[in-house]
């Protein structure tokens, strides 16, 4: 497993991409005409090979729109989590009653929605790419929109909850991958539970490509980008 790409809503699709170019470096590679079923426009832009993406809901009724207004406006929104055996996971979700909210299946990729009330947190997207180092999820031409001056990829997403300790248990559950202290690390890749008042995704960690630069933070679209 592998985290492969964090998820921001903002009501601004088009300031929030021109703040991430700005901080990050980076520039969309894709805008996925599919997500129209969700109510959404979107926007993918990658990091190396993981990724952001930015989602705006276009009517109120959007389940983006309602969990925005929900937790106080822009901000993280869902973890994209690859996998190399989906079959297992939805195993796994079985086993503990976690609902599946959406599935895809193409010729190129798998993957599975949990419903956020069984996991918590932020929307948890399970994904099985074919070849394992696709993703259609980013269009078929993303790494000819690589930018990897300032940052080179997604290191880690920080999800805060007044019960930190309780949620980093269940997602340990969900992942089926132990915890290290309130934290969960994948085979590349890590999310991290701390202590806040409201339970979301609040932060994500990017790996610097200039090392002067670590240390690093702006906040975009809600959430707080940290150079590592």
């Amino acid at each position: 497993m592998r985290l492969r790409q964090g998820v921001l809503v903002a009501e601004d699709l088009e300031g929030t991409l021109v703040a991430l170019g700005e901080a990050l470096g980076i520039e969309p590679a894709y805008r996925d005409p599919g997500v129209k079923v969700f109510g959404l426009v979107n926007a993918v832009l990658p990091v190396g090979d993981t990724f952001l993406e930015v989602v705006s809901p276009t009517t109120d009724e959007a389940p983006a729109a309602r969990y925005r207004a929900r937790h106080g406006g822009d901000g993280g929104y869902m973890v994209m989590v690859q996998s190399d055996d989906l079959a297992a996971d939805r195993a796994r979700m079985d086993t503990l009653g976690v609902r599946i909210v959406w599935t895809g299946e193409l010729d190129d990729i798998a993957g599975i929605h949990l419903h956020p009330k069984d996991t918590g947190g932020a929307l948890l997207s399970l994904d099985q790419p074919v070849p394992p180092e696709s993703w259609r999820w980013a269009g078929r031409d993303w790494r000819a929109h690589v930018r990897t001056d300032v940052v080179k990829s997604l290191a880690a997403v920080e999800i805060a909850s007044p019960h930190p300790e309780r949620l980093a248990a269940r997602w340990s559950a969900v992942l089926g991958r132990p915890l290290d202290g309130e934290a969960i690390a994948l085979d590349q890749g890590c999310i991290r539970f701390v202590s806040g008042p409201v339970e979301r995704m609040t932060a994500l960690d990017l790996e610097a490509s200039d090392r002067t630069r670590a240390g690093e933070a702006r906040i975009v679209a809600g959430a707080t980008l940290r150079l590592v």
